[in-house]
């Protein structure tokens, strides 16, 4: 009896742009234009959570986590920074564009 392997199929893989800034008060400056935290998180999470609140209609930004500075526990954040892993912070806010504009209501 001969059997066969059937790879599994992979999604496909998007590269979610993580922005990454020498300054400290970038949440900060970022509250202030309307952004909202939501979590802080790796791959492939970190991808499926930016698609997710895309498709419900939100602007979405992600930070890259850096836990110089932190006053809370780190712990895990540093051990999988230490491994090699990167995490965003994923910030979230409404369109600015009217509802008119967007091609679902044409």
């Amino acid at each position: 009896m001969v059997s066969a392997v059937i790879p599994k199929a992979q999604p496909p893989k998007f590269v979610i742009p993580i922005a990454q800034h020498k300054e400290v008060n970038v949440e900060d400056a970022l509250l202030k234009d309307g952004w909202v935290r939501q979590t802080t998180i790796g791959e492939p999470r970190l991808s499926e959570i930016v698609q997710n609140y895309k498709t419900m209609g939100f602007e979405v930004h992600v930070e890259e986590f850096k836990t110089e500075g932190d006053s809370g526990c780190t712990t895990c954040f540093d051990a999988g920074q230490g491994m090699g892993f990167m995490y965003g912070t994923v910030y979230v806010r409404k369109h600015s564009e009217p509802a008119g504009e967007d091609e679902l209501f044409e």
